[in-house]
């Protein structure tokens, strides 16, 4: 039955989701070859002399932009997060450029994605320049906590007077199925090594297991206590009592400044005039955005003659087929196909002189992270260098791919770690039963029917899984102890499943630095003997994109200006995002398990830091 709704239902939306297409494509294609043709497309201005840029986070953050157009056209002006990071480094160092404003409070980024941020805006102080955050609120259309510290990296705040600093932490719940679903004859059964993995707990527990409670309290404390330490330091405040701050918000605006967290109270139209005058009469306000897209042709002709380091990508649950990029749903996958080529012509191309690979995943199937390591140590063995970038997540799968690289640069939150395997199915044979629905067929093969939902496992299989479950954690773990030079002891003592934050993982030996892109991108260049002032062409792999893509792309500018060509295509991504929950969810139930074997669980990322 569940299948038979997943299917009806993805008809349904398929249909729906394709008619839409079409006709969002066809107006939106028409609208933009008008706007190209009548010069109605802004292009890029000369900057002007003088400039205070504007990092306004409602605008979003992303890892790389999607090549299919509705993708792209529903992120709108969404900064690129290298894009974003390399544009401040060029900004602190730019003499027209004099300040930079943080419109804070809107969005959801990362932390992972705030701490590279904040190191980009502290090289961009420590060149002299003023940095000045605003926010309407803290925590009305964001995470408060997360906004909030991204601004204290600033040498001013200010919140409108309405505002709130809503910095109460990080809370993780979620639900417990097992009763739910025995009561309508669905049971879980699941194997999984060690105690800490708990991607299937919801299906298989009324609560979360202590080892795993213990596990992500100490996961959440190790980000929280980043983020306390991190305030009191720019603030002047006592660790102490940033962390009483955070146990007694929300606080309101004249509170916030009697307490030291702001500076000053005010509107947008203030903080904007007030930034102007400080920076001269002649000074402007230009988003970092344009300034990004000012500035790219210099920068490309600065590294056109560098030497060539890879930047290889690898987001989302790991599956082994291409990679996925719905413009319809958002979904995002790390295909084992496109990422093993793109790195396999970057260790073949002599011009390559190191691969900076960028990791941004929970884990998902054990053989096609495999694969993906498998080319990661074809590097090793050659002696290209690879360096592992890790963004917000590199967990299972996810920290698999990354264990034989030179080395593994995280950031102090980067969930990372959760060494462990976990497989399982849902025995449906009950629910049948009480519904009144027989199955019935023939088979060809004892085990033919072992993955099927619609019967148990046999004690002969599961005993089958149970040797398969211990092979796959011995490989794991091998692996890690390999590519990490740590013993066998060493890493089961910080394997078993558990999460760990960059900062934790540091200390544990699972990662050799911390830091995001550009230290990343340091190590690279000592790993292939590059000079550390040297300029380098950071060049992506795979570089051609799909036809339609480009044709797209190349046809219409790109990107969309008209407000209500852009506010229908938005709304078509939210209705999809809306039924994508739905959809994720009956999946999760019908598919095949051995594609979850080494998955990161249970912090959705609406909960995750």
């Amino acid at each position: 039955m569940t299948r038979i709704i997943l299917f009806i239902l993805k008809c349904f939306v398929g249909i729906f989701a394709t008619v839409g297409f079409l006709a969002a494509a066809g107006i939106i294609a028409g609208a933009l070859l008008l706007q190209r043709f009548d010069g109605w497309l802004p292009q890029v201005a000369e900057l002007p002399e003088e400039s205070v840029l504007v990092l306004d986070m409602a605008d979003g953050l992303i890892e790389q932009r999607p090549d299919n157009p509705l993708g792209r056209v529903s992120l709108g002006s969404a900064l690129i997060l290298r894009d974003a990071v390399g544009s401040l480094h060029a900004a602190s160092r730019d003499e027209r450029v004099k300040g930079l404003v943080i419109r804070a409070g809107w969005g959801s980024p990362g932390l992972a994605q705030v701490q590279e941020l904040r190191d980009a805006i502290a090289d961009f102080r420590a060149q002299g320049k003023p940095v000045t955050a605003f926010a309407e609120t803290f925590g009305e259309a964001g995470n408060g906590t997360l906004h909030y510290y991204l601004a204290s990296a600033a040498g001013e705040i200010w919140v409108q007077p309405s505002g709130d600093i809503d910095i109460t932490g990080f809370a993780l719940q979620q639900p417990f199925l097992r009763q739910l679903l025995e009561e309508y004859g669905v049971r879980a059964q699941v194997g999984q090594r060690e105690e800490y993995k708990g991607a299937m707990a919801i299906f298989t527990e009324t609560r979360l297991p202590e080892p795993q409670r213990q596990n992500l309290q100490r996961y959440l404390d190790s980000t929280l206590s980043q983020i306390v330490t991190a305030i009191a330091e720019s603030r002047n405040l006592e660790t102490g009592a940033v962390r009483n701050l955070v146990d007694t918000a929300p606080h309101r605006g004249a509170d916030a400044l009697r307490l030291g967290l702001i500076d000053k109270l005010g509107y947008w139209d203030q903080v904007s005039n007030a930034v102007e005058v400080a920076a001269g009469p002649e000074a402007e306000l230009l988003s970092l955005r344009d300034y990004a897209r000012a500035t790219a042709g210099e920068a490309d002709e600065d590294a056109d003659d560098g030497t060539v380091i890879a930047l290889v990508h690898g987001a989302g649950p790991i599956v082994l087929d291409q990679g996925e990029n719905d413009p319809i749903f958002g979904k995002v996958s790390m295909g084992a196909v496109d990422v093993v080529d793109a790195l396999s012509t970057a260790i073949d191309d002599e011009d390559v002189a190191a691969i900076l690979f960028r990791v941004d995943s929970p884990g998902g199937s054990y053989v096609a992270s495999d694969t993906i390591w498998r080319e990661v140590q074809r590097a090793r063995d050659l002696g290209k260098p690879v360096v592992v970038s890790m963004g917000d997540v590199a967990g299972s799968g996810g920290y698999f791919v990354a264990a034989p690289a030179h080395s593994i640069v995280a950031q102090p939150g980067t969930l990372t770690g959760s060494i462990g395997v976990i497989t399982g199915k849902f025995a449906l044979n009950d629910l049948w039963r009480d519904l009144g629905v027989n199955w019935d067929g023939v088979q060809a093969g004892r085990r033919a029917n072992m993955w099927s939902p619609n019967a148990a496992f046999s004690r002969e299989e599961w005993e089958w899984l149970q040797a398969n479950l211990d092979t796959t954690y011995a490989d794991f773990t091998d692996k890690v102890a390999s590519g990490r030079n740590l013993s066998r002891e060493e890493v089961l003592a910080v394997a078993g499943g558990r999460i760990w934050s960059g900062e934790d993982a540091l200390a544990a030996g699972l990662v050799d630095e911390l830091g995001g892109y550009r230290k990343a991108l340091s190590v690279a260049k000592e790993a292939a003997g590059i000079p550390e002032d040297a300029v380098v062409q950071l060049r992506a792999y795979p570089e051609e994109r799909d036809p339609f893509s480009a044709l797209f792309e190349d046809a219409i500018g790109g990107e969309i200006e008209n407000p209500a060509i852009l506010s229908m295509v938005r709304g078509l991504a939210r209705l999809a995002q809306a039924l994508a929950p739905l959809v994720g969810a009956l999946e999760s139930l019908t598919a095949d398990p051995r594609t979850q074997t080494l998955h990161t669980g249970p912090i959705p990322a609406s909960a995750r830091p």
